[in-house]
């Protein structure tokens, strides 16, 4: 019997298995050798999955062939596990080792046994449960990131953590997010080249959207890209500073509500990366506030805003 599917229904965790022959395995993979050539080369171990979106690409699509459309009607409950919480679950797990990673509401962290569905450890990060009121579609979480060994978490308060894979032990953690503003995190992390990306939420709310990379290992900050123009369209000493004095700017009148809250533009969750091309893809979000007439009187573009943009994983350029 293998997994076939783990998702969350409520508050309860559910492990689909299918009783046809197992695939023969491929090479196995341990926690530690998770980078960027594991992640490449997902479809040559299709037991795993290794990102968010399962390849860098986000396609979501399993090559797995064990459960058909003749076999379909065998699927059953392998093991169910209560998580912590009853609010709202929408992680995607990482499956790698035998062991699952995922998250619940109020960025709590688990690894269980894909196998048995034994917990293996929790890590909860103690969100002050004052800060739900900041978030839009209530305080859900979207996932981790892997990469050689550790775990990456985003908090609803706006902190990104690092974890030991094996123990959930926190090796390092970084406030991404001024937490005085309405500022979320509910997206996973993704990680390339050795950088940990990461955006955020708020835009309903009036805040100035941006993504930022940090370091995996030691979590240093290595880049930021803003979304909307600093107010007075001074440079931010940041990756997007070149964008705006070129380009961006000049989308933006001298007054209108955005040059108090911030313009909007939060990247909280859409992303995607192509080695060939070494580009990373950020789908950029909405205005705030979203009626144009009161971000912006003067009509112009707005530039970032419901925009995909294209950067340079190493500088964020």
């Amino acid at each position: 019997m293998k997994i076939g599917m783990a998702f969350a229904v409520g508050a309860v965790l559910i492990a689909i298995a299918s009783c046809g022959e197992a695939n023969k395995p491929l090479a196995p993979i341990t926690a530690a050798e998770v980078n960027g050539e594991a992640i490449i080369a997902a479809d040559q171990r299709p037991g795993v999955w290794l990102s968010h979106g399962r390849t860098y690409s986000e396609q979501r699509y399993s090559p797995l062939k064990q459960i058909t459309g003749d076999n379909v009607t065998s699927l059953g409950i392998a093991w169910s596990g209560d998580l912590d919480t009853n609010r709202g679950m929408e992680a995607t797990p990482i499956v790698v080792d035998g062991v699952m990673y995922l998250t619940s509401a109020w960025s709590l962290a688990y690894a269980y046994n894909a196998k048995t569905g034994e917990r293996l450890w929790t890590f909860d990060p103690k969100i002050d449960r004052s800060r739900g009121v900041a978030a839009c579609c209530d305080v859900v979480n979207r996932g981790v990131a892997i990469w050689e060994g550790m775990i990456y978490l985003g908090t609803i308060d706006g902190r990104l953590i690092g974890l030991d894979a094996k123990t959930g032990e926190k090796k390092w953690e970084q406030v991404t997010v001024d937490q005085s503003r309405p500022y979320t995190i509910t997206g996973a992390p993704r990680v390339v080249k050795g950088k940990v990306i990461i955006g955020n939420g708020g835009a309903e709310l009036g805040v100035r959207g941006y993504i930022s990379a940090y370091d995996a290992k030691s979590g240093e900050m290595a880049w930021r890209f803003y979304m909307t123009p600093n107010a007075n369209k001074q440079p931010d000493n940041a990756a997007s500073d070149k964008f705006f004095a070129e380009v961006g700017n000049a989308s933006w009148g001298d007054n209108g509500e955005w040059t108090e809250t911030g313009g909007g533009g939060t990247s909280w969750d859409g992303m995607a990366y192509d080695p060939e091309l070494d580009l990373f893809y950020v789908g950029v979000g909405n205005g705030s506030p979203w009626n144009q007439r009161l971000r912006d009187p003067s009509g112009n573009d707005n530039l970032l805003l419901s925009s995909i943009l294209a950067i340079k994983p190493d500088t964020g350029e």
